[in-house]
């Protein structure tokens, strides 16, 4: 299974990596998106930053998409996508802190596997989909949840800062329809479901976006999160766990 990694050496510059069979990193030159070659040079994490693998022009996040949490909170199955926008403000990398804002009473966690767009797409049908696909990651689509259900529209509860950590790696090397997705707070497990449990799958997900709007090159689609949310509190440790890609960790404060 071949694992990429964004990170920042300490003289400032960034680069792309792979992740080898000892946890280094092997750099890379090039541009991920089109063309790259594998340089010899040897990379140790503890030396570097791991960033977010991309910074998307924008996150297009699914809301309710797994048929547990639907049943979770009681509603019905929905007939097509339910789409709204993180703004780009909100990416942070593994290790980084979300930071609690001072206008909500209630932060949930909601963990989720997000696509990472290769190319820029407009009206494609599914079979072309896998093409246009660079790789998944983990998502964390923190949310503002009183304020969410205040507003009745998401924009304000979904795009503080802070509320999009990504990472920390990106494959293409799983079935993104049939992979487990955990999350774990202070280390005890609260959310635990498959993509499996999907309403609309990855395929018809990314088509039926691309009908809307242009997705463009490293664009992110976060596919929904299963049943299990809950509360962040100051001091928090928030990890979301998928098979095939890693553990994402974040701090909360």
């Amino acid at each position: 299974m071949i694992k990429f990694v964004k990170y920042k050496t300490k003289d400032g510059n960034e680069y792309y990596g792979l992740l080898n069979k000892d946890n280094n990193f092997i750099q890379i030159e090039g541009d991920i998106f089109t063309s790259y070659k594998i340089t010899d040079k040897i990379i140790n994490p503890s030396d570097v930053q791991i960033l977010p693998p991309v910074i998307p022009s924008k996150i297009v996040a699914v809301g309710l998409n797994y048929k547990d949490h639907a049943k979770e909170l009681n509603m019905q199955l929905p007939d097509e996508p339910i789409i709204f926008i993180k703004t780009p403000n909100t990416v942070i990398g593994h290790m980084d802190k979300i930071i609690l804002p001072e206008m909500s009473k209630q932060v949930d966690y909601e963990a989720e596997l997000a696509i990472i767009i290769k190319n820029n797409i407009k009206n494609i049908d599914e079979e072309l989909v896998n093409a246009n696909i660079l790789g998944y990651t983990c998502l964390n689509d923190v949310t503002a949840r009183d304020l969410q259900k205040k507003d009745g529209q998401w924009t304000r509860a979904k795009c503080f800062d802070t509320f999009a950590p990504i990472g920390p790696y990106f494959t293409k090397d799983i079935n993104p329809d049939k992979v487990n997705i955990k999350l774990f707070l202070n280390d005890e497990l609260k959310q635990n479901s498959n993509t499996s449990n999907f309403i609309f799958k990855t395929k018809k997900l990314i088509s039926f976006i691309s009908k809307i709007m242009t997705l463009n090159r490293g664009d992110i689609v976060t596919t929904g999160t299963p049943a299990g949310v809950g509360p962040l509190k100051k001091g928090d440790k928030v990890e979301v766990e998928i098979d095939g890609i890693g553990r994402l960790t974040n701090f909360v404060e």
